[in-house]
């Protein structure tokens, strides 16, 4: 199975720090490696312009390759996704505004094309706008950091 990684899941990732959880970065190294972790260049953008450990900055720099841009496939998915009126407010009025990224969409679309799992910490909430509630229109998987872990085996 692919995975594709919200930035909020990567962000959460601080909470390994390498010192002590060399075996989940190890991890995480294995499975970009042999692609079945991926993540999408808006992801990437947002980490540039959001606070984050340093470790975690250098090791999506480290594996940039594996934020990829969007194919011809997945715009037409971002597109689908953003013709639902509902899932148009994904795009907040700061992101209108300042231009800032907003990945939500690409990341939806790229799990749909795939054939893979979105793993974001956001929750599904009943008539919201977030990636649970795109991904549960669209019937693509949703999962957390937790449950990605717990697909690999990994324990610490």
């Amino acid at each position: 199975m692919i995975y594709i990684f919200d930035t909020n899941s990567i962000c959460a990732m601080s909470n390994y720090y390498p010192s002590a959880f060399a075996g989940f970065w190890a991890g995480m190294n294995s499975v970009v490696g042999d692609g079945s972790w991926m993540s999408v260049r808006e992801v990437l953008n947002e980490l540039d312009i959001r606070e984050r450990a340093p470790f975690v900055q250098e090791w999506a720099e480290e594996n940039r390759a594996a934020f990829a841009s969007p194919t011809d496939a997945e715009g037409e998915a971002v597109a689908e996704i953003l013709a639902v009126p509902h899932f148009q407010t994904v795009i907040g009025d700061r992101a209108l505004k300042q231009g800032t990224p907003v990945a939500d969409p690409f990341i939806v679309a790229s799990a749909r094309v795939n054939g893979g799992a979105v793993i974001t910490e956001e929750s599904y909430k009943r008539n919201a706008a977030k990636i649970p509630n795109i991904c549960e229109h669209f019937e693509v998987q949703c999962h957390n950091l937790e449950w990605f872990i717990e697909q690999q085996g990994w324990t610490f």
